[in-house]
């Protein structure tokens, strides 16, 4: 892949229900960063560069910080609601 394309972006949800069963499975929540950045390495390693290591160490990071930061700004934004009253909205 020359470029992060819709099927390389399409790893960012999949990195994060990873890392969501890792920390069901027991892994402490502060180290959920760190394990998405190693999944989101191995993933540029084998899908999205696999004949170039420093494009696969590159593209697995923004794939990694893209889920870190989807899972985050969804959380922050359901518990904006949640604390302004807005909770009637949101099922969760």
């Amino acid at each position: 892949m020359d470029e992060i394309t819709i099927y390389g972006m399409a790893l960012v949800p999949v990195i994060m229900g990873l890392v969501e069963l890792l920390k069901r499975v027991g892994i402490p929540k502060r180290f959920s960063p760190i394990f998405a950045i190693l999944i989101g390495i191995l993933c540029g390693f084998y899908y999205l560069a696999p004949d170039d290591p420093k494009k696969a160490v590159f593209l697995g990071i923004v794939i990694a910080l893209s889920s870190i930061g989807l899972y985050s700004g969804t959380k922050n934004t359901v518990e904006g609601f949640r604390e302004n009253g807005n909770h009637k909205s949101l099922k969760a």
